[in-house]
């Protein structure tokens, strides 16, 4: 079983509220660096005061003093969930978890979902790129560094499941719908297969944004969430 996320990637505040009030049985949201920079922290309030947990993800890396300001102000606000990005390294991850405290769970990404053995080979100056290992040894570095999970693509799951224990939330974007279109993201899977595999929490955006009924997508992917056989 696993927690569904709903990506609010949406421009504005307002339409962001408006889709929540269709809503109803939506307990988690993600607010990411559009909306977030847009909106701002009273967009966040409003979130809570709706009784809903929010993961902020603005994907941190920066120097350790900096990040650490960033996430203590995260904290301050309430947030659940928020992300740093485990290539800023060791210091910088501790530095975070420090300043999370005991409320605000910090998770490591670990390699974009819009990326393939290629790209991110381009991107850290590598020929001999592969993306499991790659995650492994990244998600291993933010679970010893004291962060409470990871955010991978569904195709790492399962590994970094065994790799790591049980304890450790994996928090997974790129799920999608069997006839849904890939979009910009190249490692997805099934809200099913991702929960069977281990996953705790699954981001969606565009299968329930882009819904002609996104209320019925949202008791749709839940249900697949469930995974009874896991």
């Amino acid at each position: 079983m696993a927690e569904l996320v709903l990506a609010l990637d949406l421009p504005t505040a307002a339409e962001a509220l408006e889709l929540l009030d269709r809503l109803p049985r939506l307990k988690w949201v993600k607010v990411g660096p559009i909306l977030m920079t847009r909106e701002g922290p009273q967009l966040i309030r409003g979130l809570l005061s709706r009784r809903l947990q929010v993961f902020l993800d603005l994907k941190w890396h920066d120097i350790p003093n900096t990040v650490a300001g960033a996430v203590t102000a995260a904290r301050e606000m309430g947030v659940g969930m928020a992300t740093v990005h485990t290539l800023g390294g060791r210091a910088m991850l501790e530095a975070a978890v420090l300043a999370a405290g005991s409320h605000l769970v910090l998770l490591g990404v670990t390699v974009l979902t819009s990326l393939d053995a290629v790209s991110y080979g381009r991107a850290v100056g590598r020929t001999d790129v592969e993306l499991s290992a790659e995650v492994e040894r990244l998600g291993a570095i933010a679970v010893d560094s004291g962060l409470g999970g990871i955010v991978c693509s569904p195709k790492e799951v399962s590994v970094l499941r065994r790799g790591l224990g049980p304890e450790p939330y994996i928090v997974v974007p790129g799920i999608r719908g069997l006839s849904d279109s890939l979009g910009d993201q190249s490692r997805v899977a099934t809200a099913t297969d991702a929960a069977r595999n281990g996953a705790t929490h699954l981001v969606v955006g565009r299968p329930i944004l882009q819904a002609s009924d996104p209320a019925a997508a949202l008791e749709r992917l839940m249900k697949e969430a469930q995974c009874t056989d896991c």
